[in-house]
């Protein structure tokens, strides 16, 4: 067998294996496409790990392993689709000169209005530095308002649509406020060509029939804070007074599910000490309740420290994860959507073929503006001692946002620049590491490992879903560009379902 000539080595930075029953398959940790591995590939990269300590594989060990059972253009073939992935390398290929483009460019496709500070609930791990009483609310004026908007249409270079968010507080205490700023951004949007969405975050209190029926008239997003039946929901999530909110917001939910069409609502839990059971929480929300999706939150930084999800109860967590995921993948089999937004999102990621140097957008397509008109790295900085970033007057100070962000490209010296889930993670929320670490730039070092495992988890539930229901993505994601199961060693190596090797979201 005239095999390739030079050794091979297994390139670890850009390959992580995960097995789904008798499957074995590749994730393309710089591009996270998924890869079904044949026998032949396979026991390639096993032959590579094998050899790893005698300085890789040889042209005699791949004789020595592969003829009489495979054709030399065959394992060829294969040696050169694990070239081009960079997962096979060569010992003496010219070491990589990693450099990192400075982030000068900020076409912004939302931005987050903070119109009031005031909330009439006293939740009490809001992690929100600027959360006023309603008597001392502090709110936006109109005019910063119109300064957003314009700062956002001015911004959006390249986009078809706008988002404009509501934030607070409490958002739907300024009801009128907002229904101003909607006919404004509807005006400024026609004449600049283009679209705009609208989104809410609100703790459901206020809603009524003639809230509900404006935002599903001018189809907003809504999603409403709420943390499950009445003995969770009530523990933290408590008016002024300090009385449970439950019974006022499950009332109002009911009323909002039943005349609200425009969207699907979703519902945001806050998971912090001493609840971990996400599993009677999702059967309430979204069985019993009705909300089409529920989100979320695991508390494990701030101040108060009393808050905190411990590492037993974070693990606690992400085992009850696992559960709701077994619950959703039977579901999708049977073309059924469960409405966990954590994995729901993170197939979503997968096929889409979802690659993340930051991140999130905040900074780049994303900004919250707060009641003054600064502008704010997202809505979680708002009132906190981060710098702002200009302000909706002069504008994005766009080279101070540059430098913070091009800061956070560079994972040089960090775990982040070694691990499997990089491209997906690419370090972690800014707001958690502030919380934490008391820096944003920080790796969110605290819950690495089980970030790890919850991916590779959906990993292997994705490449079930992908094989057995196809059509499951088709009709709860949507046409995303995804191709059919390639396996390596075949015809090309394109990803499982997650569009081409080089291309983003489609």
């Amino acid at each position: 067998m005239n095999a390739p000539a030079k050794s091979l080595m297994l390139n670890h930075m850009n390959a992580h294996e995960v097995s789904v029953g008798s499957r074995r398959l590749l994730f393309h940790i710089p591009t996270t496409g998924l890869f079904d591995l044949d026998p032949l590939s396979a026991e390639l990269l096993d032959l590579a790990r094998e050899m790893e300590g005698a300085g890789g594989v040889a042209p005699g060990d791949l004789k020595a392993r592969f003829d009489g059972r495979y054709s030399v253009d065959q394992v060829i073939d294969v040696v050169e689709e694990l070239l081009d992935l960079d997962v096979l390398v060569r010992p003496d290929r010219p070491s990589a000169i990693r450099s990192f483009p400075k982030v000068d460019r900020f076409p912004l496709s939302t931005i987050v209005l903070n119109v009031t500070t005031g909330c009439n609930l006293a939740c009490s791990y809001c992690y929100k530095e600027d959360l006023d009483t309603p008597a001392q609310s502090r709110d936006m004026e109109y005019e910063t308002a119109c300064q957003s908007i314009d700062l956002l249409l001015k911004e959006a270079v390249g986009r078809d649509r706008v988002n404009v968010v509501f934030f607070g507080g409490e958002p739907l205490r300024r009801f009128d406020f907002i229904k101003k700023v909607v006919t404004y951004a509807l005006d400024k949007a026609r004449a600049a060509g283009k679209g705009v969405d609208f989104s809410v975050t609100t703790n459901a209190t206020l809603l009524n029939e003639e809230i509900v029926d404006y935002l599903n008239a001018h189809n907003f997003s809504l999603a409403i804070s709420m943390d499950g039946p009445k003995s969770l929901h009530d523990k933290n999530r408590l008016t002024v007074g300090g009385k449970g909110s439950y019974d006022a917001v499950a009332k109002k939910v009911r009323m909002a599910l039943e005349r609200f069409t425009a969207r699907p609502v979703a519902a945001r839990v806050t998971l912090t000490a001493g609840v971990t059971d996400v599993e009677a929480i999702h059967r309430h929300l979204r069985d019993e309740l009705g909300f089409a999706e529920v989100g979320y939150a695991p508390v494990t930084s701030g101040d108060i420290s009393l808050f905190n999800l411990s590492s037993e109860e974070l693990y606690a967590v992400f085992e009850g994860f696992k559960r709701l995921g077994a619950e959703y993948l039977e579901a999708a089999l049977e073309g059924r959507n469960t409405g966990f937004a954590n994995l729901h999102q993170m197939m979503t990621d997968l096929h889409q073929g979802t690659r993340k140097a930051l991140p999130c957008g905040a900074g780049v397509g994303l900004l919250a503006v707060d009641h003054e008109g600064g502008l704010n790295l997202c809505h979680r900085f708002t009132g906190s001692d981060l710098p702002t970033y200009g302000d909706v007057e002069n504008g994005i100070a766009k080279e101070e946002l540059g430098e913070f962000l091009t800061g956070r490209l560079d994972k040089t010296g960090t775990d982040c620049a070694s691990c499997h889930i990089r491209s997906l993670c690419a370090g972690g929320c800014y707001h958690e590491s502030y919380a934490r670490y008391g820096d944003p730039q920080h790796p969110t070092y605290h819950y690495c490992d089980l970030m790890r495992d919850w991916v590779d988890y959906g990993i292997s539930v994705y490449a079930r879903l992908i094989e057995e229901r196809p059509d499951f993505f088709d009709n709860h994601i949507g046409p995303r560009g995804g191709h059919q199961q390639v396996t390596i060693g075949g015809s090309g190596h394109e990803a499982l379902g997650a569009g081409s090797l080089t291309a983003g979201p489609a």
